[in-house]
């Protein structure tokens, strides 16, 4: 089926989805983007109730990796804050970089090659040590998917283009990733292995 061919919304099981989160072709480049994701953007990340406390629990694992401006954001509003449109997110910093933001270096999963001052979260960081069990918030690990919850249990999945993703769509193309493929673990955990077995069985039917 041709691209042009397939409707802009789709739907599995109560889940609403743009159908480029499908045809979009995308695969994280840390080598050149450096995670800039978790510090470009005007709000924090969306967290639910249940991952704040989550959050919480944390804390006294996650502090020493945290910046000094982080630490006293978190003093004074804690880990998360009500946002312009209503929805919590996590705190931020100087009005944009997550409170969770550390750095460090990472080896490249492909070339096995170095990647010096990577911008990482500190939540991770920590879950990866053995330290905690809560890696990191659901919407982190979606991204660039975003949820939105509607009245009567429905949800919408969007995809955010955002130009600091290019490097992740040229990759994405040379190694022919789908979007929806390249993020089958965390939409695993947010909505389940059976649905996400009807999202490729959708995708099958479709031809992608």
């Amino acid at each position: 089926m041709n691209n042009e061919t397939i409707p802009p919304i789709l739907q599995v099981g109560n889940v609403l989805l743009s159908s480029d989160i499908l045809t979009e072709l995308f695969c994280c480049d840390l080598a050149r983007c450096k995670g800039i994701c978790c510090v470009e953007g005007d709000a924090g990340a969306p967290v639910t109730i249940d991952e704040i406390g989550e959050i919480e629990d944390c804390l006294d694992a996650v502090w020493p990796h945290l910046s000094a401006s982080a630490q006293a954001v978190i003093d004074r509003q804690g880990v998360a804050y009500t946002d312009q449109e209503g929805d919590l997110v996590t705190s931020i910093v100087r009005g944009k970089d997550c409170v969770f933001t550390c750095y460090g270096d990472l080896t490249d999963g492909d070339t096995r090659e170095t990647i010096s001052d990577c911008c990482l979260c500190a939540l991770e960081r920590v879950c990866r040590n053995g330290q905690t069990r809560f890696q990191k918030p659901v919407s982190c690990a979606l991204y660039p998917i975003r949820v939105k919850e509607f009245d009567g249990g429905s949800i919408g999945l969007n995809y955010s283009r955002w130009n600091i993703c290019n490097p992740a769509r040229e990759k994405g193309q040379r190694l022919h990733i789908p979007l929806y493929r390249f993020l089958e673990e965390p939409l695993k955990r947010r909505f389940g292995a059976e649905w996400y077995e009807e999202l490729c069985a959708v995708a099958a039917q479709l031809g992608l």
